[in-house]
């Protein structure tokens, strides 16, 4: 019993003594003391003391496209806890590969105790029209991070794509290169029109029309292989420096680069986006544009706060600004002989 009351205490931020009187009903404990109490059992598997069983506290859908970008379990990470520490239970909702979707979770959480719904690179749309409609028929606690497809009238915390691209840009243009190429995921991703955007505005400002930078433009999957494939119709074009929409695509990119005989960075330089867990091992080191991921999390948490508190969530996105995080896949763009 002691050492339930001291983990239970500890995940809380506590006293054993307050754990005990929560334990035992007593008044005298805040209510939302009370509450952050109850869900450390709950995350602890121990039973709430039987006038609280049926008051458990809503659950919180954080979806996923996937878990094999390390920024999307690295978002979910960051909210679980600020979740935690709010009374709230955080559910981890991520397609599989033996065909459950996020159809299959919205439809279980919609039959739960739902307090809202934190949709990660995705939105209620990828879910399906018929549990979009309900969740928004429900008038469903929502917030998007870095939603994939445009959403009006939800509230959004986004990266600032066109800045973060411009800023990559700028760096390698400062390193010499004169070709300089973007590689993006698929059309209609809405982050990579950001980025798109701010490519072209780069470009446009250095007197290069639509005709000239269009061919500097490649899309492709998210994934490493998605990268090492489009990476040589970019390289035919003369492209020195790579600006990538993601760290996957611009370790394929690297890949690529290399099937073909050439050498990062020595002969192609490359940036990528998100600066996801270990980018600082990569061969070579990954230059990238670092998502406050932190930041973004506290935001999106509070946004869902406010909106289960009943105030109307901003249905404008909130931007973050990224950090440009050099390492060693972008040098000096070497002269060629002569």
């Amino acid at each position: 019993m002691t050492r339930r009351l001291s983990r239970i205490a500890a995940f809380a931020g506590v006293s054993e003594v307050t754990v005990s009187r929560v334990l035992n009903g007593s008044p005298e404990v805040a209510p939302g003391t009370r509450d952050t109490v109850l869900t450390a059992l709950d995350v602890f598997g121990y039973p709430r003391p039987s006038a609280s069983r049926r008051e458990r506290a809503p659950l919180i859908g954080l979806v996923v496209p996937d878990l094999q970008n390390p920024v999307f379990p690295a978002f979910a990470e960051a909210m679980a806890g600020r979740l935690n520490k709010a009374g709230l239970i955080p559910v981890l909702c991520t397609r599989t590969a033996d065909g459950v979707s996020e159809a299959n979770y919205i439809e279980m959480l919609l039959g739960q105790n739902i307090g809202g719904i934190v949709f990660i690179g995705s939105s209620f749309a990828d879910a399906g029209p018929e549990q979009g409609r309900a969740l928004q028929e429900r008038k469903v606690p929502m917030v998007l991070v870095n939603a994939a497809d445009d959403n009006r009238g939800v509230a959004q915390i986004c990266a600032d794509d066109t800045h973060a691209a411009q800023q990559a840009l700028t760096h390698l243009e400062a390193l010499g290169h004169e070709r300089i190429g973007l590689l993006l995921g698929p059309v209609g991703h809405v982050p990579s029109a950001r980025k798109l955007a701010g490519f072209a505005a780069f470009a446009q400002a250095r007197g290069m029309t639509q005709e000239q930078w269009r061919p500097l433009v490649a899309h492709a999957m998210f994934s490493m292989e998605g990268g090492a494939t489009a990476v040589g119709r970019l390289l035919a074009e003369g492209v020195t420096g790579l600006v990538c929409a993601s760290d996957a695509l611009a370790l394929g990119a690297v890949r690529g680069v290399r099937r073909l005989g050439l050498d990062v960075p020595r002969d192609v330089s490359v940036v990528g986006f998100d600066d996801s867990v270990f980018m600082v091992a990569a061969d070579p080191p990954l230059t990238t544009a670092r998502q406050p991921v932190q930041a973004m999390a506290s935001a999106a948490v509070s946004a869902l706060l406010g909106q289960m508190d009943g105030h109307a969530g901003d249905p404008g996105p909130v931007l973050f600004d990224t950090e440009l995080i050099v390492r060693g896949s972008t040098a000096v763009r070497r002269r060629p002989a002569g």
